[in-house]
């Protein structure tokens, strides 16, 4: 992992990953649920700590650390492991009308990347970005909170089921900012 994404042992981070190409997988239900007992199984067994997270369709935003100084390894592993159950998901669900273009996307994006992949699910890039002052903190709770809002999909941000706007979110949260 390049250097410049790296995250350090202390203090909080923003981080966002993306679905190559921008695809919306995230509108299934199905699709969504990998993803988030994904991220539940690493709060439970891998030290991830959650404040703030939503997830749009295409892409995800955390304000997280990791009590262990292992952020950068987990965040590997949850895009590791769903990158795989999601390509699994997508190929097996007789319901997904985009499957063949997606799948196509996938392979397309995995054959043109450094690492030369069969397959390639997530970009490569966590954009981890360390926080480092409470005026920080709050702008970034507001872009992650305001993202969908911004995007068009609801009027207010706890209106977004995937988000911790929501008191009634998907991921329970370790503690409030």
């Amino acid at each position: 992992m390049s250097e410049k994404y790296k995250t350090h042992s202390d203090g909080l981070y923003f981080v966002s990953f993306s679905v190559v190409g921008w695809i919306d997988v995230f509108t299934r239900r199905e699709y969504q649920e990998i993803l988030i007992e994904s991220i539940k199984y690493c709060q439970k067994n891998k030290n991830l700590k959650i404040y703030c997270y939503c997830i749009m369709p295409s892409h995800v935003h955390f304000i997280t650390y990791s009590e262990n100084g292992e952020l950068s390894n987990i965040l590997r592993d949850i895009k590791s492991f769903t990158a795989k159950q999601l390509i699994k998901a997508i190929e097996e669900n007789p319901q997904e009308s985009r499957k063949e273009w997606m799948l196509h996307q996938f392979e397309y994006h995995g054959k043109v990347s450094s690492q030369k992949q069969q397959m390639q699910f997530w970009k490569h890039d966590n954009h981890p970005f360390f926080l480092y002052s409470n005026k920080l903190i709050q702008q970034k709770v507001d872009y992650i909170h305001f993202n969908p809002v911004e995007a068009g999909f609801v009027n207010q941000p706890q209106e977004w089921r995937m988000s911790s706007a929501n008191e009634n979110g998907v991921i329970k949260l370790d503690e409030r900012l």
